[in-house]
């Protein structure tokens, strides 16, 4: 097959690329007159050809603009006309700054065994938890101060560093919580949200103290599920338990995460974390806020706050 003249391969040329020709080889015979007019004709008509095409197209590009800026310009609020901006990260960053300072590290005298079963509970003695209450009422999960010797075996250590011994006031161990309480007021409290009018997919922040070191660690993900049903070991009992109704995420949690809070977009609490599968990654589980309900409301009759 002849080879295509340069008039012929230029329309094919991309828009916005350099147009690039390779010299014919030379050839050892020689070249009429005649043979060369035609050439540069050929070639004029070429660059006449090419610079059409250019006009054209920049021409059609003239129109693009509008569409352009309809891609790029960011949404505006229909009260304000102001631009807004919303991003999978600045929601986090947001949760992570109002939470955190309700978050808190548990620690009790007598440290657990290690779980067993395809689900492991992270051990007792060290854990986390929230402040829902200012005048120092704290949720956090039953098995997290259940190997505590005495009241005065929980301390509970604040993001400044603050640390405080904490007394039970209730526990629920079918839902795996338990409600304590410091001596303080004024402390600062996480929104309590609403469990049942979660979708799955959204967005979730999951706060906690892994390994007991890693303090106010922030990991974010979605939700997986809803209703999931697991058995962990029980650190005390040694024998497996059953629990229901659980949150599933891939956020993020480890060992001593437990008790903290998972939160949603707004920064609200949506479930307790309280397991992880060993056998898996991202798969971790909370009781629903909701659950919480009862307990919450037991131990501000009974502590005397409102």
């Amino acid at each position: 097959m002849a080879p295509s003249s340069p008039a012929a391969a230029t329309p094919a040329i991309r828009v916005g690329e350099p147009s690039t020709t390779t010299a014919p080889a030379s050839s050892s015979r020689s070249v009429s007159g005649r043979w060369l007019a035609g050439v540069l004709a050929i070639s004029l008509a070429s660059a006449t050809f090419a610079s059409a095409v250019t006009v054209g197209v920049l021409s059609g590009l003239a129109s693009v603009p509008t569409a352009v800026t309809m891609a790029t310009t960011p949404a505006t609020s229909p009260a304000t006309g102001m631009p807004v901006s919303i991003t999978t990260d600045s929601a986090v960053v947001a949760v992570a700054e109002s939470a955190s300072p309700a978050v808190v590290t548990i620690t009790t005298e007598s440290a657990g065994q290690q779980g067993f079963g395809p689900f492991s509970v992270p051990s007792t003695g060290v854990g986390s938890g929230f402040v829902f209450d200012p005048d120092g009422l704290i949720l956090t999960n039953n098995h997290v101060i259940d190997g505590a010797t005495t009241n005065d075996a929980i301390t509970v250590a604040f993001q400044d560093g603050t640390e405080l011994p904490a007394r039970v006031i209730t526990t629920d161990p079918t839902h795996d919580l338990a409600v304590i309480k410091v001596d303080a007021t004024g402390l600062a409290a996480i929104q309590i949200g609403d469990s049942a009018a979660l979708k799955v997919g959204q967005l979730v922040v999951a706060i906690g103290s892994p390994l007991g070191t890693f303090t106010e660690s922030v990991t974010s993900g979605i939700l997986s599920a809803t209703g999931r049903t697991i058995q962990v070991g029980s650190q005390t009992s040694r024998q497996a338990a059953t629990m229901t109704g659980l949150l599933q995420s891939d956020a993020a949690i480890n060992e001593d995460n437990s008790g903290g809070p998972l939160l949603d977009a707004s920064g609200r609490v949506i479930g307790v974390n309280v397991a992880v599968a060993t056998s898996a990654q991202g798969i971790g589980f909370a009781v629903p806020i909701d659950e919480a309900a009862t307990i919450m409301a037991e131990a501000r009759a009974s502590s005397g706050t409102t």
